[in-house]
């Protein structure tokens, strides 16, 4: 076991947030932790690396091990571009690549290098390739390209980016530091569908464990193999993938919820006895109803499974139907400066429809959606509404919601004829309860915000409900509600969403942004996935030929930069192999030279003509071939 948690309880003024939580994971094991918001999960990661103090309990990690942590929100260091960002987590492995080519100078220079400096350089070479250092720009070149980052993006300053930008860079230098343990706050918040596909199966084969805090539940079901599931402070172990623990808890609830029904009749039953009894008024039956008083006492009670304490309650449902054709987009085109978003896109949606809108970062999905909202204008084409067509927005950046107003006069000031009670009612579906109502929004988090606007989003008159991000910040349980209450909406929906599992929950039609242009999927995510190759290829040509350059071509330039690596390492290695034998050849022969002289300084050999003679021309012979061998030496050497 390289991590184990023992007894960990963590409590904030009166809240006890963990109690006693008690798990272990194992070398190169893949485990989630999840809970709702406010469960403690980030909370048991702090603890777990050192940044936060347990207030009982211990954390305790095989010795000699590292480890790694990536947290939701990340602080800029310097101003170093993204490249120089990740390049300095291998900057041991350019030491000494600067070494190596230091001490490669300074034996090509000397005329007889010393053995001391050529062992130091066999070793350093040695090392070099023991720590990949062949493939080190390539696979911060990957990683980077992998996260979503081109190559026009390397040269920017990590002090210039955006949070989410600032996310990826740490989350880069995190996966090229390769710690023995990784743990992973929220990391696909900020990446695209391809940046976590990439993730995905960089995760699946990465050699180290991994601890992920996610509500991607996708995600959780391609990579983990273990669940901690953290309720009311406590923690509970799952084994298996997200879609598993998601079954055994079902199970397992029903199971206690049966088990506390069954004990709830089993003792109304034995109180029902017992009061017939005593009704009896006789000195048995009195004596029996004791008995079964006291054997009713002794049973241990169970307590009643917790009803989902935090669920939203959430119901959406339009007041007017609009008409068949709700939206018909011709012709649209955007750019911003030199940047073209997209051209010519054209699509329409038909009431009744989940439409949801994918593509890459900085494509222009979100642009896309103001548009549609006249936030933002268009540079060419057009747009219509159809008939009695009543939008609902619902912005990622909650732009509609007023900082300074309290949430109870958010709701008020935009439906004045609703009822203090009406008002508090709302808010408490969606988990403001107290004196949270008289909170200001600036002072609420993105996914407290995020419920609010939520909330207004019910009570409107909207049958054309477009979403932008609406998953974000929201925990597994409210997310899982959100899809039941869109799937029953019989208004119109079109959304931006990375949340492949919500995606896949509610979408009746997928809208690819890709290669400036639309590809049309009439089916949810798991049909996009198994068309979206043949159907790239037919409608944009463009995009399917950047993907593959970002996906297999990745691999592909990896792969020969690595042929190329072995063929130089297999050329260097036969090279170091030829000198080591010259070495041997020149020393052999130099000794061999200096015993033909001890035999010519020899009265009984210069004095016999024939041996003198054979000598002389073995020594003639030798001569020349050091001449050869030095020559040789030199050009190995260099």
């Amino acid at each position: 076991m390289i991590l184990s948690c023992h007894n960990i309880t963590k409590s904030f003024g009166a809240d006890q947030i963990l109690r006693q939580v008690s798990f272990g994971i194992e070398e190169h094991e893949k485990a989630a932790i999840v809970g709702i918001n406010g469960a403690g999960k980030s909370t048991l990661l702090k603890i777990i690396v050192g940044e936060m103090e347990a207030d009982a309990g211990e954390v305790t990690f095989t010795r000699g091990k590292t480890i790694g942590y990536l947290a939701q929100q990340q602080m800029v260091v310097g101003s170093r571009t993204i490249y120089e960002e990740l390049r300095e987590t291998k900057k041991h492995i350019f030491d000494l690549e600067a070494q190596i080519r230091s001490l490669e100078q300074t034996i090509s220079a000397s005329p007889d290098p010393d053995e001391d400096l050529l062992e130091q350089y066999h070793r350093l070479t040695s090392e070099y390739e023991r720590s990949d250092g062949y493939q080190t720009e390539s696979a911060i070149t990957g990683v980077l390209k992998g996260l979503g980052f081109s190559e026009e993006d390397f040269g920017k300053k990590t002090d210039t980016l955006s949070g989410g930008q600032r996310t990826r860079v740490a989350l880069g230098r995190l996966l090229l530091q390769s710690p023995d343990v990784i743990l992973l706050d929220e990391p696909t918040n900020h990446l695209d569908l391809n940046s976590i596909r990439w993730l995905e199966t960089y995760l699946q084969n990465y050699k180290g464990a991994v601890i992920i805090v996610a509500h991607d539940r996708y995600f959780l079901d391609r990579i983990v193999t273990k669940i901690v599931e953290l309720d009311m402070g406590h923690a509970m172990t799952f084994l298996g993938n997200y879609s598993d623990y998601a079954y055994k808890k079902k199970q397992l609830r029903d199971a206690q919820l049966k088990a506390w029904f069954n004990q709830q009749q089993q003792i109304r039953h034995q109180e029902e006895v017992i009061a017939k009894l005593r009704s009896f008024n006789r000195e048995k039956s009195i004596k029996r109803a004791e008995s079964r008083e006291k054997m009713l006492q002794k049973m241990e009670v169970l307590e009643k499974p917790v009803q989902e304490r935090t669920q939203m309650r959430l119901q959406l449902e339009p007041e007017i139907q609009s008409g068949n054709d709700v939206l018909n987009v011709e012709h649209l085109s955007k750019s911003f400066d030199d940047l073209q978003l997209f051209t010519d896109l054209s699509f329409q949606i038909r009431r009744g429809e989940r439409v949801a809108l994918i593509g890459d970062n900085g494509t222009g999905k979100t642009t896309i959606l103001k548009i549609i909202n006249g936030l933002t204008d268009a540079d060419s084409g057009c747009l219509t509404l159809g008939t009695k067509v009543c939008i609902g927005y619902y912005d990622q950046e909650h732009q509609v919601l007023h900082s300074e107003k309290t949430l109870f006069d958010e709701i008020s000031d935009a439906y004045p004829d609703l009822t203090n009670t009406r008002i508090r009612d709302v808010l408490a579906a969606f988990l403001f309860t107290g004196d949270d109502v008289y909170k200001r929004i600036c002072d609420i988090s993105g996914g407290e915000r995020g419920r609010v606007s939520l909330a207004k989003l019910m009570l409107s008159d909207a049958n054309f409900l477009i979403l932008d991000e609406p998953t974000n910040h929201l925990d597994i349980i409210s997310r899982e509600i959100l899809e039941n209450a869109l799937c029953a909406y019989t208004g119109t929906v079109l959304y931006v969403s990375h949340d492949r599992y919500f995606i896949n929950q509610t979408a009746t039609r997928i809208l690819d942004l890709t290669g400036k242009t639309l590809v049309n999927y009439i089916g949810n995510y798991d049909y996009y996935l198994e068309k979206h190759d043949e159907l790239t290829a037919i409608y944009a040509p463009l995009s399917n030929t950047l993907t593959q350059e970002r996906s297999s071509g990745q691999n592909s330039d990896s792969k020969a930069q690595w042929m190329e690596n072995r063929t130089q390492q297999a050329q260097l290695r036969k090279r170091k192999a030829q000198l080591e034998k010259t070495e041997e050849k020149i020393s052999s022969l130099e000794q061999r030279d200096k015993a033909i002289d001890e035999e010519l300084a020899d009265e009984k050999i210069f004095t016999d003509v024939a041996k003198c003679t054979a000598l002389t021309n073995e020594k003639a012979a030798i001569a020349k071939e050091l001449d050869e061998l030095y020559e040789l030496w030199e050009e190995l050497a260099q």
